[in-house]
């Protein structure tokens, strides 16, 4: 990228503060008219303020920022990649063999995102203007993390984009436990990875304990929670393909699969059955998916999580614990702490914060980009 942008865009004195903010997105009706191509480079003024990103085609983002006052420079891909790559030393050291490498605007990459498997990484691209610089990208993600492959799921397949393609499915480590993960048909990457500290904290809490994980999907809470000495596992997910990895997992930690149950049934409905059935559980584990993508899906969301969280605390045992999370982005912190406050009013259920859990270390969050910061865990414990 050292001989300079394709195209200059001027914005106008009105939009220098948000140059200035340094957030990494100029939205589309901001832009002037162009005759930009996806991809091409972009230099974007406004006042004194100036900005260097690559134009999008697609969606409302119209640039995706990189630098601000000098344009990138020849390897600033890859010394970008290599920093990325670096700031996940610690997990390495920690033995952790699975984790994400590179998480997009939190790492200065913006739409990017790869996730490593042993000695793979997978990435996911959210933006079209990545294309022209993607094997670039890869080629320096595969010398920074020392991998033998990296490659992107498209529709189902895996497009090798440096080095080899993996086996179908990798096994990895995680806080001394194996996973195994499906790289063709798994969700997201694989695996959900950005729980791994939350895992390990249900482990601690799970010591004979009876325990319920509500969207199990491949039983990732479950297996630490057994591992950490529960007597009794249900993992509940509508997808059936989801619950059979969920045991391969338990019998790969030699756990004991009869103290575990793969309940395939949707979880809306299952909870008032469950409830109405007299079962309760010392700890409850709430992990849905995203329940919104856009901003106009947000009360919608705030609604399904109050429902959840009404249904899952009236199955908590006296004494007992729930662990709820959410994904969703368009619902920020405070506002998911109220919908799960009002599902405990719902079910009278008198339950008290302890903790809460944010993103680690590999899913970072810049002070510019709040919208980075997406991941909620918090539990809560019964009454006597």
């Amino acid at each position: 990228m050292s001989d300079g942008p394709d195209a200059t865009l001027h914005l106008g004195p009105a939009f220098a503060s948000v140059l200035a903010s340094r957030h990494p997105w100029i939205y589309r009706d901001a832009l002037p008219r162009h005759a930009l191509r996806g991809g091409e480079r972009v230099r974007v003024e406004a006042g004194s303020e100036v900005a260097f990103g690559l134009f999008d085609a697609t969606g409302a983002i119209g640039v995706r920022l990189l630098t601000w006052g000098e344009p990138p420079g020849e390897r600033w891909w890859e010394d970008a990649v290599a920093q990325a790559v670096a700031a996940r030393a610690p997990l390495a050291a920690a033995g952790h063999t699975a984790y994400r490498l590179i998480f997009g605007e939190g790492d200065g990459l913006p739409g990017l995102v790869a996730d490593r498997y042993a000695r793979h990484a997978v990435i996911e691209v959210h933006t079209d203007a990545l294309e022209g610089v993607l094997p670039r990208v890869a080629r320096a993600l595969l010398r920074a993390a020392r991998l033998k492959g990296v490659v992107r799921r498209v529709d189902g397949e895996l497009e090798v984009l440096a080095g080899e393609a993996p086996p179908p499915e990798v096994t990895v480590r995680e806080h001394g436990l194996r996973f195994l993960a499906n790289l063709r048909e798994g969700q997201k990457t694989g695996l959900f990875l950005d729980h791994r500290e939350h895992r390990r904290r249900v482990r601690d809490l799970a010591d004979g304990a009876r325990v319920l994980n509500l969207f199990g999907y491949a039983g990732g809470f479950s297996v630490a929670a057994l591992a950490g000495g529960a007597r009794e596992v249900w993992t509940v997910d509508v997808a059936a393909p989801a619950l059979r990895d969920a045991e391969r997992n338990v019998v790969a930690n030699d756990l004991d699969p009869a103290r575990h149950r793969a309940v395939e049934a949707d979880v809306f409905a299952l909870l008032p059955e469950v409830a109405k059935a007299g079962e309760t559980f010392d700890l409850v584990v709430l992990d849905p998916p995203s329940l919104a993508r856009r901003k106009a899906q947000r009360e919608r969301a705030i609604r399904a999580y109050r429902r959840l969280n009404a249904g899952a605390a009236a199955l908590v045992a006296p004494g007992g614990i729930l662990a709820t999370a959410s994904c969703t982005a368009q619902v920020p912190p405070n506002a998911f702490e109220r919908a799960v406050a009002a599902g405990l009013r719902d079910a009278g259920a008198d339950l008290v914060r302890m903790e809460r859990g944010e993103q680690p270390l590999d899913h970072p969050v810049r002070p510019t980009f709040p919208e980075g910061r997406y991941l909620k865990f918090v539990t809560y414990r019964a009454g006597p």
